[in-house]
């Protein structure tokens, strides 16, 4: 795992400013770094040691020098390529999944970069420079677990790259303007589903996609090489497909857990840590090895010890209990606001950032559940609309009176039910839940003028995803939250607090594998007997703790609500005390939001 930097430009400017960049990022990577600087471009790597610990030196170059790669991630099918690329002539000089990529790339990829970057399994971001053909490729995995970010000219072509913003912010001719587009919609959503950042001119590449460079001119053209589709014609029936989910989960699970340093992994009370961990369990005691090594964190007044603890002690995992406060949850706000880059509004990520600094005394590497809810079906919200569907098949007279009733200012029981019931998807659901504040409200909030309403991802996928508008409203939900919510909160949330800790996080679930499997399962049998994922809970039945089995989801819970409501001037110090949000956002109406929170 590492962190990767690079900028075009002569060495005279590159030189200088490549060592910057990495800086920035050494907590990506404690373990080694490397920098090559030529006549038009600089990259260059921070290594946290994974695999081959001696022999994984970046930038790693061909026998010939003419191509070069600075790589973030691990690749678990390394040794499956390595074996055809062996067959095929190549030669190997290390163990190390870097130069798996890069022979790749020597023997067919150059000529066909989407089957090659397919034909990986795993999690990565990275550049490869090939001298020959003057072009910079960048990549990253098909879900986007692993970040990279690109910063473009005002006509469009490319400066430099990175694993994170504050990489290429190292660079003092990088302005900061805000992107106000981003704002608006973090504010609505709770994350930011726009391939631009907050910093206007920086752009994240979007997952499962490549990136061409031409190095004469900058122009960066961006492909698609994977995505997730639903597969209708699946004839498995449940038996069959509650097998698919076992077999995939074994296999995906004893690929990431293959490490040349300790591997632990993160357990709260849910069930898809509990499958990930029992996994990881059962197979390293079945290879002789000691116990695996598991992590949950809580509050004083909120957390989920005693759930974990049930999967622990009936597996025999070494557990670890980590308890914070809320004063540490509040002092380490800065410090976490540095490790982003860009606003955040999951308070699950400081659960996360503690965890991972208590597990990094122990670990280098933790598994965690990351994926399993968009995959098979774990959110609540996934059921809305089967619950909708009362209302909809009303006679047209009742519906329209419903509707009319919904949108009433009268406060009833059931008023917000009647309301979204006749309301589009497109227009009620973006992602992770409900969003944040209406259009409405941000219009109050931001001081700006002509203030644009926030995108909507369900819109955008009707227009580049042929049938979306005519899938089921579930699995349209499905798709928003792979596409935008996954890698814009979920993953992004995962890899910093982790990496902020030089810790590396990988998620089983996220295997293309697994998620071919969880594409062919119907929503019959996702959401059944009042619970969601009813299929991934009925695949593992027996070898879960009964109540963990049947337990909703919670993650690592903060307790936001109560802390806000019995202290508000603590919680709220942070933003009345910035003089940038005193710029941006009327506060008088921050205080009035507060003041209604509080009052509940």
């Amino acid at each position: 795992m590492c962190g990767i930097a690079g900028v075009l430009g002569p060495p005279e400017r590159t030189s200088t400013l490549l060592p910057q960049m990495l800086h920035a990022i050494t907590h990506r990577g404690p373990d080694d770094s490397g920098e090559y600087v030529g006549p038009e471009l600089a990259f260059g790597t921070t290594r946290l040691a994974i695999i081959d610990l001696d022999g994984g030196h970046q930038p790693m170059w061909a026998p010939d020098d003419l191509v070069g790669i600075v790589y973030n991630g691990e690749i678990y099918n390394a040794h499956e390529v390595n074996e055809i690329l062996m067959a095929q002539g190549s030669k190997f000089a290390t163990q190390c999944d870097t130069e798996t990529v890069l022979q790749l790339y020597q023997a067919s990829g150059h000529s066909n970069l989407p089957q090659m970057f397919q034909s990986l399994r795993g999690m990565f971001a990275l550049a490869i420079y090939d001298i020959t053909r003057n072009r910079l490729v960048l990549a990253r995995d098909p879900f986007g677990i692993k970040p990279l970010y690109y910063r473009l000219s005002a006509g469009g072509s490319l400066i430099s790259f990175g694993s994170e913003i504050k990489s290429l912010l190292a660079d003092p001719e990088c302005p900061r303007v805000l992107n106000h587009d981003a704002l608006v919609s973090y504010l609505s959503l709770q994350y930011n589903p726009l391939p631009e950042t907050f910093f206007s001119g920086i752009y994240r590449l979007p997952p499962g996609s490549f990136a061409t460079i031409d190095l004469h001119s900058g122009q960066v053209d961006v492909h698609r090489y994977w995505e997730y589709e639903f597969d209708d014609n699946s004839q498995d029936d449940e038996d069959s497909l509650a097998e698919q989910i076992r077999y995939s989960m074994e296999k995906s699970v004893a690929r990431h857990l293959i490490s040349d340093v300790p591997v632990g992994a993160f357990l709260s009370g849910g069930i898809d840590s509990a499958i990930i961990v029992t996994l990881a369990q059962e197979q390293l005691q079945a290879s002789g090895l000691g116990p695996l090594k598991t992590f949950t964190l809580g509050f004083e007044e909120l957390n989920e010890f005693k759930e974990a603890r049930e999967v622990a002690d009936r597996i025999g995992t070494d557990h670890h209990e980590i308890t914070i406060t809320a004063d540490d949850f509040i002092d380490a706000l800065p410090d976490i606001a540095w490790y982003f880059d860009e606003p955040v509004a999951n308070p699950s990520a400081i659960s996360l950032y503690f965890v991972s600094q208590a597990a990094r005394e122990h670990v280098a590497v933790v598994l965690s559940g990351e994926g399993a809810d968009e995959l098979f079906g774990g959110y609540r919200v996934y059921r809305e609309p089967f619950d909708l569907d009362r209302i909809r098949r009303l006679p047209r007279p009742i519906r329209a009176l419903a509707a009319r009733l919904g949108r009433s200012r009268i406060n009833f029981r059931g008023r917000n039910y009647l309301r979204r019931a006749s309301t589009a998807l497109n227009d009620r659901y973006f992602g992770g839940g409900y969003g944040t504040f209406t259009p409405n409200e941000v219009r109050r909030l931001l001081k700006a003028k002509n203030v644009e309403d926030h995108f909507q991802p369900g819109l955008a996928l009707a227009t580049a995803t042929s049938g979306f508008d005519v899938l089921p409203e579930s699995r349209r939900m499905q798709l928003i939250d792979i596409n935008y919510w996954l890698g814009g909160d979920i993953l992004a949330t995962a890899d910093r607090m982790s990496m902020a800790n030089s810790l590396e996080m990988r998620v089983p679930f996220l295997d293309v594998d697994v998620a071919h499997v969880s594409a062919g399962i119907p929503d019959s049998l996702k959401y059944r007997d009042g619970t969601t994922k009813w299929l991934l809970r009925s695949a593992f039945r027996g070898r879960l703790p009964k109540s963990t089995e049947l337990r909703q989801k919670l993650g690592f819970p903060t307790p936001m609500r109560r802390w806000i409501t019995q202290d508000p001037n603590a919680m709220l110090a942070l933003i009345r005390n910035s003089p940038r949000l005193g710029e941006l956002v009327d506060m008088a109406f921050v205080e009035e939001l507060a003041s209604k929170h509080a009052e509940g």
